[in-house]
């Protein structure tokens, strides 16, 4: 099995970051368009729908493992089998949390959350619409996992970043023909359908003798016994992305969680898309693991850490030293007064949070998913507890300042215990050959890039200036320190070759 990892880790990043860049592109239109509450309104229905996700015992990771895992010995047999299984759970998970949407719509807008009375009927319409965008969007999340789990990142990323371009732009020309946040919703559903029918049409293509086979019972109880301890890990997930929204509407009201959600939206977007690079070793781990091939598995587990560290450190400079900035510039200075200290500390917050990405999926794809539900259980319920209060007391702010003390205590913790227990890698060749490498240099260039903006940044023109020479600066310690020697010459031949032959004269 040829596992292809850079060229699915690239082929998954792109299926976000294209997508990433059209959404942040499109934000300050729908806000404008819809208006600041009516943005509120419409954080708070994603927000609750998210979070319904908690229902979803997240089956989706025991079957990318043991597809890849059958895969691998060329099962098709046991393929269909968990093939199956997930399906029919995620339409159970799907119909379930669907019912449950739409029969408590108004006592969530009504009883729950601070949402004024003008926008209630509206509110209460679009979330139970969204009701059917939930059973939808199960189907397809399960549906996308599956050429995923085959290696095949190249085409769930291409739907994805067909979907996710076409979707922000057609959001902004529904607003501007007039029509409202029912019909932004109404949109995302008949997306997810035919996100749903291409979904299924790939996988045919893929698994061309795939036919429905209801699993014994043991791969039943492989799959559940698997997805009972990640599913914790997506509850962990789940609150952190959806909870501090649903509590800043409560407390706080909707127009104070439109300048959080913008700020926080912009942090993960942004800080996230480096996850997509880690993603493709999940199922890459599974196969390792059933081959026995760990001494492989703990070179390139060191290599990818460092790289994307690095990656992740150089963004984090450029979204916190600048943050308000690009606020200012992105959407306008309301947005820059009430959202800067969130978007700085939110980017914190995810970099730290991105140093567990790498280490769970591999534990995850060694076999030992209790490891990491384990812990994110404990974060779940701390680490919510730590925003609730910063949000009673310094609102939104207080809640990004929450969601950094929790990533720093529990990265700390999963971090320090998973080296040399469950990931075949010890933490002292970890830090050395994993985190210094980038982090160093790259705390030099922060340093310097807060005392330049704090110093010279007088307008539009010196901010440009400053920003370019940061990322000229952080660029050349990737390229010089980061980047082992072998990629580096391995960079340039390609380089070369592709010079060479497009400046070749024809037929020489």
């Amino acid at each position: 099995m040829n596992l292809r990892l850079a060229s699915n880790a690239w082929a998954n990043l792109l299926g976000a970051a294209i997508p990433a860049l059209v959404m942040l592109g499109t934000v300050p239109l729908v806000v404008r368009g819809l208006g600041e509450a009516n943005y509120g309104v419409y954080s708070l229905v994603t927000a609750i729908v998210g979070y319904f996700a908690v229902i979803d015992i997240n089956v989706t990771a025991g079957s990318v493992k043991y597809i890849a895992e059958h895969n691998a010995r060329r099962d098709d047999g046991k393929i269909a089998e968990t093939f199956s299984f997930g399906l029919a759970t995620y339409a159970c998970i799907g119909l379930l949390g669907a019912c449950g949407l739409y029969l408590g719509a108004r006592w969530f807008v009504t009883g729950v959350f601070s949402v004024p009375p003008r926008l209630v009927q509206e509110a209460v319409a679009t979330l139970e619409l969204a009701a059917l965008g939930f059973l939808l969007g199960q189907l397809q999340n399960y549906l996308n996992s599956v050429p995923q789990s085959l290696m095949r990142y190249d085409i769930s990323s291409r739907v994805e970043m067909a979907f996710g371009t076409l979707v922000p732009l057609a959001t902004v020309g529904i607003l501007m023909l007039g029509y409202g946040l029912f019909e932004v919703i109404l949109l995302r559903v008949v997306a997810s359908s035919l996100h749903c029918a291409i979904l299924w049409r790939a996988i045919r293509g893929l698994l061309p003798g795939l036919a429905w086979r209801w699993p014994g019972a043991r791969i039943r109880s492989e799959l559940l016994g698997f997805s009972a301890y990640s599913f914790l890990a997506r509850f962990a997930s789940l609150s952190y992305a959806y909870a501090d929204k649903l509590i800043i509407g409560a407390l706080v009201g909707v127009t104070g969680l439109a300048y959080f959600t913008v700020a926080a939206t912009l942090a993960n977007r942004v800080l996230s898309l480096t996850f997509r690079l880690s993603g493709v070793f999940f199922p890459a781990a599974s196969a390792l693991a059933a081959r026995g091939e760990l001494a492989r598995l703990d070179q390139v587990y060191v290599k990818a850490t460092r790289y994307v560290v690095y990656l992740n450190a150089a963004i984090l400079v450029l979204v916190a030293v600048f943050a308000h900035q690009i606020l200012g510039y992105w959407m306008n200075e309301d947005f820059a007064r009430h959202g800067a200290v969130v978007l700085a500390v939110m980017a914190l917050s995810q970099f730290i949070d991105s140093l567990t990405s790498l280490p769970s999926l591999v534990n995850d794809g060694m076999g030992h998913p209790r490891v990491s539900g384990m812990f994110a259980l404990a974060r779940a319920g701390a680490g919510l507890a730590i925003v609730w209060a910063g949000v009673a007391g310094w609102g939104i702010d207080g809640a990004a300042w929450g969601h950094l003390a929790g990533s720093l205590l529990f990265t700390t913790a999963f971090v320090l215990y998973v080296h040399g227990r469950t990931v075949p890698t010890g933490l002292g060749r970890l830090l050395a050959q994993g985190y210094a490498p980038g982090l160093a240099g790259v705390a030099l260039v922060a340093i310097a890039a807060t005392a330049a903006e704090q110093l010279f940044d007088n307008g539009p023109l010196d901010f440009v200036f400053i920003l370019g020479v940061t990322v000229m600066l952080l660029a050349a310690h990737g390229f010089l320190f980061v980047v082992e020697r072998d990629d580096r010459m391995l960079a340039w031949s390609r380089a070369k070759a592709i010079v060479k032959a497009r400046w070749q004269p024809a037929g020489s």
